[in-house]
Formats: structure tokens, C-alpha cells, sequence
């Protein structure tokens, strides 16, 4: 006589259970961010943050990510990071195929276009995020990869 038992369930890959929160957090930052135009998830300590909306390379559709940046005149700073892993953050893909995207800061919603720094423009600001935000300096340490600095131009 046998007992039936239910089906073991598949186990999860940690990754794949990390990214699944990323999402779910993502998405819980964006929401209020937008409700409250950015006094909930505006800010985190020192940091600034922005909801980039991207188009995505592969699914044409629209992509919204809450993104630490830095303010360089009137352009919008951002570190392509991706916490120091081997491949770059997927927002970054996505500017890549399609440069045209929006910001929003606070309540005002933008236009931009994006471009990686140059040279020059990457050593000058890579040095102005690590003297203020040393995690920076640990994710570049943990990655072959040159981790990118986008610059966002507000669009005319």
C-alpha cells in the first residue's frame, strides 16, 4: 500500500529567487515613487534616485527602473553597475538599442537621450561617485567588465 505525497516542488535557483524580489521590490519602489512623486523612494540617505523608463531591446515594450543618479548640470548621471556582476544591468542594454527614454525626478517627467561617458568624462565623474559612494569602487573591483557611466541629456 502506497501513500500518495504530493509532488516535491522544484527548487529554486538562489538567483532566481533573488531576481524575483528584485522585481517584485522594483516595482514596489516605482508605485510609490510615482504616487507620492518622489518623496517616497526619492531619496535613500545621501543617495537621489529617478524612475528611468526605458524601451526594451528585445520586447519593444516599456521598461521602468528606479536608478541612483547624480546631477551634472543639467544632465542625469547614472552607473551601470549591476552590483559588480560579470554582465551589464539590463537598463543599460536597453539605452543601448534605444537611447530615447524618459526620467522622472520628483514629479517633473522628462525626456532624455542617452550615451556612454567618453573617456574624459568617465575618469572626471567615476572619481566624483567613488570619493562620495565607495560601493561603487567594491563592484568595479569585483568585475572584468568596465562598469559604464551613462550620461542622460535632457532631450530638446
Amino acid at each position: 500500500m502506497s501513500v500518495d505525497q504530493p509532488a516535491a516542488r522544484p527548487r529554486r535557483r538562489s538567483g532566481e529567487s533573488g531576481r524575483m524580489l528584485q522585481r517584485v521590490f522594483m516595482r514596489i519602489h516605482s508605485g510609490l515613487y510615482r504616487l507620492t512623486g518622489g518623496v517616497i523612494g526619492g531619496r535613500a540617505g545621501s543617495r537621489s534616485f529617478l524612475l528611468l523608463t526605458t524601451t526594451g531591446r528585445k520586447s519593444g515594450q516599456q521598461r521602468v527602473t528606479p536608478i541612483f543618479y547624480l546631477p551634472d548640470g543639467d544632465n542625469f548621471v547614472l552607473i551601470a553597475s549591476n552590483w559588480g556582476a560579470p554582465t551589464h544591468s539590463i537598463w543599460w542594454l536597453n539605452l543601448q538599442a534605444h537611447p530615447q527614454a524618459w526620467v522622472q525626478v520628483g514629479r517633473k517627467i522628462l525626456p532624455v537621450i542617452a550615451r556612454q561617458a567618453d573617456p574624459a568624462e568617465r575618469a572626471r565623474l567615476w572619481s566624483l561617485v567613488t570619493a562620495k559612494y565607495a560601493n561603487f569602487a567594491a563592484y568595479q573591483q569585483r568585475t572584468t567588465r568596465e562598469i559604464p557611466v551613462v550620461i542622460l541629456t535632457p532631450a530638446s
